[in-house]
Parts: structure tokens; sequence; C-alpha cells
């Protein structure tokens, strides 16, 4: 633990001490303060708890043990709550704009909360996709002892024997996004209801290396989260004992000075972070949100530097949706630490960055056992020589555009552009068959201004990857994929289309070119034709009012986080 300063009462003197907090002090004795409270440091719980979403529906039981482990260090806990929305929900169609303008809100609120309450630390639970990075947003602006985790994710479901053929088979989301491209446009009612039924069995986040498990498994690697915590199910025990046990810690935090948040996100935890990703082949929206946590640091790391580090990291962990196993298989052989010391042995990882404890990531990770060769293998024996992760460059996305590659067969791809303005319309294409093999769909107006929002496009490429074409035709967007997304599709592409990127330039029928190899997205224009479309290009307009109206007004591009604001003090 670092020796500093201790940080008692640092912020909370202002509204428990002296004659003129009188008032404040009358407010708190209201809430059930006495005087051995007042003199105790506060501590906030902030959970994202609600039933509109499973992946919340586990956070009450578990900040209320966090709330006993405070207490039992000394410290007053304070339990407050902030939004969600889900993005299971929310899919495929308009709501899914409010996904991810809620990370911002979210970490806003959390720092009206603390800043305006002048608690001294805070331990935050969230769940859903965007309830991860923006709260650990919110740790990291407020720089205060403090820590982040995770719910959880749920048990993976089990398809009925009468259903599956006679074998047990082991479903979870990923297959009631895809069974509806699997089978005929009518028909098999009893296969559907059964997916429906038993695909996710209990409460907690979707079950495989998605956005929410890879989120977790950043807060990690940062250093924001316990080591070990986020790959427990939502459902076991041990959840309740890890988060009275992080309570505590965040007391003896306070205590001792630090380490802070600021002082755990650093260059060197940020691509540790970004390396766990890749080996893992997680979530593209990691790289979305990793910038945005750097930039709450005062840290500048973008597209570029995530991009970087994808291509020195291995593919080491083999893990759905480009793999074959789920969160509690990777639990069950050890979980976040044993991904973290197979890639420090394998010289991929800064062993020196803090970890939450205070302890160096060399030091926490020495007696972690080693990797089992089916979840996770050694650097030595990768699954592949590259991440799961790439990142494009070419005339079609100067900024880059991301491809998951992780159990991709084909890494080049060349057709014709289908070009679709809204999500809403290549669905309808993809939902009745009206495209062709060879094709390059592309989704425009979805970016963080143009959607605005950024939405995900999980239901068309879940579609499509079900009809048996995730590798037969390709899907480029200047939106977002959800982490369950599996196939030939790229996203994120920069500048977006309503900023004047190429994207909003490309007609039907242009020639697109991909290079997961090379890393390159090209369409095959010259830059004279490229100039003169630009010329005559008026981005579509959008009527907008309330929160997407003042989303879109501050909103930056997708390679910089997609952040709202100037961006934290430089900590280095």
């Amino acid at each position: 633990m670092a020796s500093k300063k201790s940080l008692h009462k640092h912020r909370s003197h202002l509204i428990t001490e002296g004659r003129s907090r009188l008032p404040q002090r009358a407010f708190l004795r209201a809430t059930g303060f006495d005087d051995t409270s007042m003199k105790k440091s506060i501590v906030g719980v902030v959970t994202t708890q609600g039933e509109n979403t499973p992946c919340s529906m586990n956070l009450a039981p578990q900040a209320d043990q966090a709330r006993l482990g405070i207490a039992a260090g000394g410290a007053h806990p304070v339990v407050f709550s902030t939004v969600s929305v889900s993005d299971g929900v929310s899919m495929n169609h308009a709501g899914m704009s409010m996904s991810l303008p809620s990370r911002e809100i979210i970490a806003d609120s959390v720092e009206l909360v603390v800043s305006g309450h002048a608690y001294d630390a805070l331990v935050a639970f969230g769940g859903c996709d965007k309830t991860l990075p923006g709260l650990m947003m919110a740790l990291i602006r407020l720089n205060v002892p403090g820590a982040f985790i995770y719910g959880g994710a749920a048990l993976p479901g089990i398809l009925p024997l009468p259903v599956s053929g006679g074998d047990t088979q082991v479903i979870s989301i990923l297959d009631a996004n895809e069974v509806l491209g699997q089978l005929p446009l009518e028909g098999e009612e009893d296969r559907l209801r059964a997916v429906e039924l038993n695909c996710l069995p209990t409460v907690g986040s979707c079950a495989g290396q998605y956005t929410a498990n890879t989120m977790g498994m950043v807060g990690e690697a940062l250093g924001l989260s316990p080591l070990g915590s986020s790959m427990l199910p939502s459902v076991y025990s041990a959840r309740l004992a890890q988060a009275r046990y992080t309570g505590e810690l965040v007391t003896q935090l306070i205590e001792a000075g630090g380490p802070l948040p600021r002082e755990l996100v650093t260059r060197q935890s940020l691509e540790n972070a970004a390396a766990a990703v890749a080996a893992t082949g997680g979530s593209t929206n990691a790289a979305l949100h990793l910038p945005a946590l750097a930039h709450e640091a005062g840290i500048k790391f973008s597209l570029e530097d995530v991009a970087a580090v994808f291509k020195r990291t291995p593919l080491i962990a083999n893990l759905q949706p480009g793999g074959q196993h789920l969160a509690k298989a990777l639990y069950e052989v050890g979980g976040v630490p044993v991904v973290l010391k197979s890639l420090l042995d394998g010289g991929k990882l800064h062993g020196e960055v803090l970890t939450l404890d205070g302890r160096t990531l060399k030091e926490a990770l020495k007696d972690v056992a080693t990797p089992d060769g089916d979840v996770v293998r050694s650097c030595a024996d990768p699954i592949s020589p590259n991440g799961g992760l790439i990142v494009l460059y070419g005339n079609l996305a100067p900024e880059g555009a991301l491809l998951k590659v992780a159990g991709l067969k084909r890494l080049q791809f060349d057709g014709p552009a289908r070009i679709f303005e809204t999500e809403e319309d290549c669905m309808e294409a993809v939902a009745s068959h009206n495209y062709q093999e060879g094709d390059v769909l592309i989704i425009r107006n979805e970016g963080p201004k143009g959607g605005p929002g950024m939405r995900e496009m999980l239901a068309v490429t879940s579609r499509l990857y079900g009809q048996g074409m995730g590798e037969k035709v390709a899907l480029i967007t200047d939106g977002r994929f959800s982490g369950v997304t599996r196939g030939m599709c790229i996203g994120y592409v920069g500048p977006e289309a309503v900023s004047g990127g190429t994207i909003g330039l490309v007609k039907d029928g242009d020639i697109i070119s991909i290079d997961a190899e090379k890393g390159f997205l090209e369409v095959l224009l010259t830059d004279q034709e490229l100039a003169k479309r630009k010329a005559n290009y008026v981005p579509p307009q959008k009527i907008l009012s309330g929160v997407l109206q003042k989303y879109a007004a501050v909103v930056g591009p997708a390679h910089l986080g997609a952040v709202t604001h100037a961006g934290g003090k430089d900590s280095e």
C-alpha cells in the first residue's frame, strides 16, 4: 500500500465541521447520522440497480455488503443510484440511440452526487454494457479513493433435450440473436420458444466475452477493480464476500492516501487493458471506451494507440463469440488473473503498474495458476499470433475502423457496395434476404453525431450470421457493433458520414476492398473522384430534441472515445 498522507475526511469536512455547517449536519442527521458518524469519512456506494435489465438486478445485495465492509472499516457509507439503459432491450429500434449517451450521463450523475455532497470515496457497482465504462469514468474523473465492481455474468442456459436433438446444448444470448437467421421465416416455433425461455436463466450480464465481461476485465487490468472479481458468476454467493472485502479495502485506501484512480490509470495500465481485450477476443466497444477512460485521466490514448497494442498481442483465450467458452469457464480456470499472468509471462504486459491494493501487478500475479491450455493458453502456444481485434485504415477510414477477427476464417474481402442510410433499411433487406453473396453492406449516418448516439447493429449482424452469411458478405458502418457480433463486420468507421467522412460519399456499386492482414479498408475510387463527391455532399438533417440534441452538439469522434467534455487534468 502506498505510504502517503491520510485522506480521512479530505472532502466531507466541508459539510460536517464548524459552526456554519449546522444546517448541513441537520440534513445529515435526518438521514441517520449521529455524532460518531460526523467524525467518519463518508463513502458513496453507487449502483445501477433496477428491474429494466437482468444485468443490474443483482447489484443491490452486493452494494449492501460493500456498505457493511465500509462500516467495518470505520467509515460511513451512503448508498445512491444512477441510470442504466439495457442494450438487450434497446437493440434494433430507436431506443439504441440512448445507450452510448447513457455512459456520459452515468459519469456526470455520479460526479454530481459525489462532488455535490463532498463524499471522500466511492464504491461503484455496474452490470450492463455502458454502466461499466460510465462508472469507471466517474471514478477517474473524481480521483477519490474508490473501486469499481462488475456485477457478473449470468449462468449459461441449457437447451431442453427434445429440442436439442438428444444432446445437451449449452446456449446463451448469442443463440437468441442468431437463431432467427438460422431458421425459416415461418415455423420452428418450438425451437424459438425454447431458446427464448432458456438462453438467459439467471440475472446477470451476457455470458460470453461481450462488452460487459470485456469491460469487467478492463477494470481489473487498470487496477480499478480487485483482481479476480469480474468473472465470478452473478449469482454466486462469493460475490457478497467480494463486495464486503472491497468496501473495507476502500476505507484502507482512504487512510493510506491511495493509490488513487489516476495513479492506477496510466498509459502503461491502459496498454495492459488493451492487451487483455485483444488476448481474449473481447468486444470492439472496448476500443471506444479505453480512449474515454484515458481522457478522464488527462491521457491521450486514441484508437491508434489501441491498435498498436492489438497488433502486438496474441489471441490466447478461447471465448465466445469467436471461440467456444463462456465467462463461467474462465472463472473456473482462474479468471482474469490467469489471462494477465499468461500475458505477463509472455512479455506482453507492464508488470510495474499498481493494482487496487497497492501491490504491483507482477507481485499480485506471482502465485496465479498457469493457463489450462483450453480456455486460456500461454503466449508461447497462442490461438493466433495476433489479437482478436484489429484496426483498419485507408481512404474509407482515415481515423480507423474496427474488426473482430477472432474466429474469422476469411481475412480479405472485395465486393460492390450496397448503401443503406439507416440500420432499419438494412435490417429490412437482410430479414427478407434481399441481398447477394459478395455484397458489402454499408450502414451510414449512425455515428456519434450522425445517429446521434452511435447505435449497435447486433440485430443485423446476428441475422446475417444466423443465415450462414457472416463471412459471405461484409458489413461496414460508422455506428457500433455489440460485443456479441461476429463475422466480417467493420464498425466505428471514422470520420463518420455527417462529419464529411468517405463513408458518406460511397455509392451503390463502388468496389470496397478489405484486407485484415494488411490492415486496410479502401473504396476503389481516385482522390479526384472522392473530392468531387465531397464538394457536392450535403449531410442529412435530423430534427432532434432532448438528450440527443444535447449529445449531438458536444460529442467528439469515435477514435477519441466519443467523449463530451475537455478531459481530465493531465496526471502524468
